[in-house]
């Protein structure tokens, strides 16, 4: 019996596709928040996402490449495949025209991502430890922040809103553990900080940092 979704148009089996795997997605957000990386079977999944397990296995695979599309897509607030640096609040953060517009431009864009992918991250990282592809996987995150707090600080520096002879390694180096995401999750574990009590210290702590320099 042929497939009644392969029949489709080609936009509209796109479209399908797509349909069916943020309700995946939206469904393994929840278990394995809820439930633990353990706790949470790719079977459970495709019965909470109202699909059929084999749609669950033939899309993701394992569960540690379902939870990684999960926390990619909560980083990046939609399923596009469109990097951090090209997203419409990071482009700001770049070139906007005044030094503190392009902090509270980074310090807004992280809030958001923190936001949407908090909870989950932290099941990923505790996974992490017994699945190799999910700590390569927090190993490449921490350097693109690391790339993109140098792409942000480097922009500072050709538009001339740093001083000449600006430390960029000091820059890169502190501003990237300043908004890593692991470093949100301490600061909430330790200090009970809100998504604004952690937006306002990444502005103040940018701020500082600039005024450090000149």
């Amino acid at each position: 019996m042929s497939d009644p979704v392969n029949n489709l148009p080609a936009n509209l089996r796109a479209a399908r596709v797509a349909e069916t795997e943020g309700k995946i997605l939206r469904a393994a957000t929840e278990l394995f928040v809820r439930d633990g990386y353990t706790g949470t079977t790719l079977t459970a999944v495709a019965a909470h996402a109202a699909v059929g397990t084999r749609t669950v296995y033939v899309r993701f695979g394992t569960k540690a490449a379902l939870l990684k599309r999960a926390v990619d897509v909560a980083f990046a607030g939609d399923t596009a495949r469109v990097a951090v640096h090209e997203r419409d609040w990071f482009v700001r953060a770049g070139t906007a025209p005044t030094a503190a517009e392009r902090i509270a431009a980074l310090a807004g864009g992280s809030r958001q991502m923190m936001g949407r992918v908090g909870d989950l991250l932290a099941v990923a990282l505790q996974a992490a430890a017994t699945e190799p592809d999910l700590a390569a996987a927090a190993q490449a995150g921490r350097e693109a922040t690391r790339d993109n707090i140098a792409a942000f600080w480097t922009k500072m520096a050709d538009d001339g809103l740093l001083p000449p002879g600006a430390d960029m390694t000091w820059l890169t180096d502190t501003g990237a553990l300043l908004v890593h995401a692991e470093t949100y999750l301490l600061a909430r574990h330790m200090h009970g900080w809100t998504l604004d009590a952690y937006e306002r210290w990444l502005i103040t702590s940018f701020t500082t940092l600039c005024a450090a320099i000149t």
